[in-house]
């Protein structure tokens, strides 16, 4: 009784540690070294504990480290309920099944396969989520890493899931070497350690220098004043076009080449979009700039969320329709299907959630893009998080990124993901940053290849599962020879209670 009672205390001690550490290293605001620490508690409770006592602490810990993002999927972006429950609840569930695997391979003494079946089960869940839902690949671990430059670069050559590997592979690994009477402890860590150096080393030579600035400055332009969708006829729209355009002019005035606006600024349908389109292209003709406004355009009777360049020196503007919309918030809108450039330059248009999915980004890299400006549109709590999200797009790719929301941050970054420019848009009439846009990367390994770590662990799991399904091996001395007093030992001796030969020792 004792020792099931500590045994329960223990569970729970495991799965709040884990779940604060989640927590504080996932969602919003992620403090990012917590990350690599949330799943041991968890993993290192459970060789030591029955696989229902595992799977109850690795889904406990995930759930309860998921749940401050439960307020802002119901009240931020509007998603029903069962639809909120399904996913939290069933991602935990999730991460319950990789504990119990961990616990399987430990107790067979595997520990370098433990090791892996975490991170390998993880980063295909994060791919399998960003293929079947409407979210892309936001739901991804390796955002909290955004900040950590050497870790980010990692996404250059795998992606998202690179990261996600990562950071679940270092307290796996931990978890496997403090598993009771685990073998193999060295090859674990020289597998694990090999890979970690190899990622670090990649990232500091990603580092190495900073690119260089181009010629063409940019400058992006936001109000959170009003915060909402305006009809461009009407004397308010009017108005809201004169402030912009007064500041845009006086951007392009001081040497701006890009003027980048908010996501869904105006309503516009036929009759009223020269109201927009007038001055705009009377400033692109005069400073020789181009400007880059969000706007929801009626055509047609349907509804279509727009980034229009108003192309340097004037001319008929290009449109972007976005790709992805939000479920619920947007299901008025019509999709679009196209990619979109300023004129003339390797430059693309995209809008704000079309930034979560890695694909549509890598197309515009492999079509010649070497920079992508985004009207968007946030909701002031989730302002860092999207920003790097974006931030991570342009890793992968090798692009610079201009991005330009409401109720967010104004963020530029560069190939690498250091923060050029960065303006929070909140308690201030305007906000706007201006910088010179970094000089073109190569294309990433990521942009060539895709998706190709997420594959390589769905066959990696595959494996280890499979592993796992074959009956466990007789016990060995190590020599092919079965063990004293095993089962196996027995059933090999015909005469078992015969006595020795004459002449035995």
């Amino acid at each position: 009784m004792h020792s099931k009672t500590w045994r329960s205390a223990a569970a729970i001690a495991a799965a709040a540690l884990s779940a604060l550490l989640f927590c504080s290293g996932s969602g919003l605001h992620p403090v990012p070294w917590c990350t690599w620490l949330a799943p041991l508690p968890v993993l290192a409770l459970a060789p030591r504990v029955g696989a229902g006592t595992a799977f109850a602490a690795g889904t406990a810990a995930w759930l309860g480290g998921t749940a401050p993002l439960w307020d802002y999927a119901l009240n931020s972006i509007e998603l029903p309920l069962p639809v909120v429950a399904v996913s939290f609840v069933g991602t935990a569930s999730l991460f319950g099944l990789a504990s119990v695997a961990f616990r399987a391979l430990t107790s067979r003494g595997r520990p370098l396969s433990a090791a892996l079946v975490v991170p390998a089960a993880w980063v295909t869940v994060e791919y399998a989520l960003s293929v079947i839902t409407p979210h892309g690949a936001w739901s991804s671990l390796a955002y909290t890493q955004a900040d950590v430059l050497p870790v980010l670069q990692t996404a250059s050559a795998a992606g998202v899931w690179g990261i996600t590997f990562l950071l679940m592979a270092v307290p796996s690994g931990i978890a496997a070497l403090l598993a009771p009477a685990a073998a193999g402890r060295l090859r674990l860590v020289a597998v694990l350690g090999s890979v970690l150096a190899v990622a670090l080393g990649y990232g500091g030579w990603q580092l190495r220098t900073p690119p260089p600035a181009q010629r063409d400055t940019v400058a992006l332009l936001a109000t959170d004043h009003p915060n909402d969708l305006i009809r461009l006829g009407t004397p308010q729209g009017r108005d809201l076009v004169r402030r912009y355009t007064a500041r845009i002019e006086a951007l392009a005035a001081a040497g701006a080449r890009v003027v980048v606006t908010p996501e869904k600024t105006f309503l516009a349908d036929g009759a009223d979009l020269r109201t927009l389109a007038a001055p705009l292209s009377a400033i692109t003709a005069r400073h020789r700039v181009d400007v880059i406004a969000g706007l929801v355009v009626s055509r047609g009777g349907e509804l279509y969320n727009v980034a229009l360049d108003f192309p340097a020196g004037g001319g008929a503007p290009v449109e972007y329709v976005k790709h992805h919309l939000i479920p619920g918030l947007e299901d008025g809108l019509r999709t679009g299907t196209r990619p979109a450039f300023v004129p003339g330059k390797p430059w693309g248009l995209i809008i704000c959630k079309d930034l979560d999915y890695p694909g549509l980004v890598r197309d515009y890299r492999n079509r010649g893009a070497t920079a992508l400006y985004a009207p968007a549109w946030d909701f002031d709590r989730d302002g860092w998080l999207h920003s790097r999200m974006a931030v991570t797009r342009g890793v992968e790719s090798g692009l610079s990124v201009a991005r330009a929301p409401r109720a967010g941050l104004l963020v530029l970054s560069d190939p690498q993901g250091r923060i050029v420019a960065e303006a929070p848009t909140a308690d201030t009439p305007f906000a706007s940053v201006t910088a010179a846009l970094p000089a073109p990367a190569a294309p990433t390994l990521y942009a060539r290849w895709g998706d190709w770590a997420a594959w390589s662990c769905a066959v990696l799991l595959l494996l280890l599962l499979g592993a796992l399904l074959r009956r466990p091996a007789t016990p060995s001395s190590g020599h092919g020879r079965p063990v004293a007093g095993s089962t196996a030992a027995r059933n090999r001796s015909p005469l078992p209670s015969a006595a020795p030969p004459v002449g035995a020792p």
